[in-house]
Formats: structure tokens, sequence, C-alpha cells
């Protein structure tokens, strides 16, 4: 013994989910310090990164909202603080092009991939037309687009792929088809829409048109949701862990690949995840390991 204490070697987290097997890597990607905090992600065709970013808006007005990164994590560029107030959650539809909620505007901003306004939906800074301050948004296969109004309201609204509203669906309580705070939504190629409704720690699972088909109990208010194309759901809590859901709504899988927590999640090509931790700020990337 000579005294010295030798530093341990930095360890390989692995997670389960079912079958499969992820390499933690954090922090994923790097962007200009001081940027804002990590609040949600979304992944192109392309397999390029796009993180959202949130500021207080009275006080940081033109900082980016949206930063790019190529599928290594390298830096490519941001914009979005000429567009976007409150950054709360984004998605990319397969045109490529960026769909970012805009909370406290009461809008959906939708964007080209380099930051360049193509439209929106909701009157901007006008709640109840008829956003009153929504959470997430999503482009289903079949063009409809769904938005996830939960901060003021209890809804669920549908939109053709032209913006034209066509429905919306939900009221305050406990009920099925009732919501207390919808925080995120996902659409499945087969017709379902999959919604986290936050507050009653649940998930509910409704078909294109808004009729209830199924309810999910097993979370601790659960936060953001993504799917796979095998029709599974991926669900993350406070708990907190990862849980990944088969289509009839079986748990096939849990772990605890963050710290506190994960606002936003989606996956690469390749199968890796991505999820955008807010505390502390950063990307934590789930590299999916060969059987």
């Amino acid at each position: 013994m000579d005294g010295k204490t030798k530093a341990l070697p930095k360890p390989d987290l692995i997670v389960a989910l079912g079958d499969a097997r992820y390499l933690i890597e954090r922090p994923f990607g790097s962007w200009p310090q001081n940027a804002g905090f990590v609040t949600d992600v979304t992944v192109d065709a392309r397999g390029h990164v796009f993180v959202m970013l949130r500021h207080d808006p009275l006080t940081q007005p033109d900082d980016p909202r949206v930063v790019e990164l190529s599928p290594e994590g390298d830096y490519l560029g941001g914009w979005g603080g000429d567009l976007i107030a409150d950054s709360h959650m984004l998605t990319v539809d397969a045109q490529g092009r960026i769909l970012c909620v805009d909370r406290d505007m009461h809008e959906i901003v939708i964007c080209s991939a380099s930051g360049q306004r193509l439209g929106g939906l909701g009157q901007r800074g006008e709640p109840l037309s008829p956003f009153n301050h929504p959470t997430d948004v999503h482009v289903s296969a079949w063009g409809d687009i769904y938005v996830a109004d939960g901060y003021a309201a209890s809804r669920i609204h549908r939109f053709s792929a032209y913006g034209v509203h066509l429905q919306s669906w939900g009221e305050h309580g406990a009920g099925e088809g009732q919501f207390g705070w919808p925080h995120a939504l996902w659409t499945h190629v087969d017709g379902r829409v999959v919604v986290v409704d936050r507050t009653h720690n649940r998930v509910q699972v409704f078909d294109r048109n808004g009729q209830h088909l199924a309810t999910w109990s097993h979370f601790r208010d659960p936060v953001a949701i993504w799917g796979d194309e095998d029709g599974n759901t991926y669900v993350t809590d406070t708990q907190p862990t990862l849980q990944k859901i088969g289509p009839r709504g079986e748990r096939l899988g849990r772990c605890r690949p963050f710290l506190n927590g994960a606002h936003g999640i989606y996956g690469m090509p390749g199968g890796d995840i991505l999820l955008a931790e807010s505390n502390p700020s950063r990307l934590t990337r789930l590299r999916l390991l060969e059987e």
C-alpha cells in the first residue's frame, strides 16, 4: 500500500428495455454555453437532431430556441429567437418541417429545418383561439396534426394536413376521455393517438377520431412520449424511469437512464434513443447495443 488512491475508471452504464440493451452516453452533442435549458428533442429523416431550448422571453428574447446537431452531435446552428417566445415541445413531420409549441403565445409555429417560418396553428398571443397554453404536437402518418392543450385547458385538437381545425375532444376531469393535464402525445401508424395525462398518472389511448380505447395506469407523473415503428410506446416519468409499453398496453421494460427525468424523448435512425433532460440541462443518448 503506497497510500495513494487510484481513480476509478469511467463506468459503462447499461440499461435494459425488454430484450434491448442500451449504453448510456451523456452528455450527447454540444452547443454554445448559456443558451437556455433543454426542454425537448426531435430527429429528422437525415438523423439531424433538433434540440429545443427554453429562455425567459422577457429577458432573453433573441437567444435561439432551437439548435441543430449532426447525427454525431456536432453543432450546426441555432434559430428561433425571433419566432418562439416560450419553448415547450417540438416535432418533425415527414416533409422535414419543424413544428414548435410556443406555449405562452398559444401557437404551434411551423418552420423549415433552417428556421424559416412557414405557418402556424392557433392565433398567436390569443388564448382560447383555440389553444390555452398548449403542450405538445404530433403529425400523424395519415397527415392529421394533433395538439395537446394542457396547461390551462384539458383538450386534444385535431387539424387537417392543411391546418383546418377538424375536431376537439376532452374536458377537465378524471374519467375516460377527460384530462387533468394532457402534457404530451404521440400517434401510431395503426391509428392510435396516445396521450400523457400527467396529473392523473396515466396514459390514455384513443382512435384517430377521439374515441377512447384504453387507459394505462402504471406511471408516476408521466412526462414525455415517443413511439417506434413496431407500435411500442416509450414514456418517461419523474420516478424517474423510462418505460416501454407494447401495443396492447403491456409493460415490456423499465429502466432508469437519467438522474431526474426527461422532458422529451425521440428515437434516432438505427435504434438509439435521445432523452432531453432539463435538470441538469443536457441530452442523453441511449446507444443500442448489438445482441
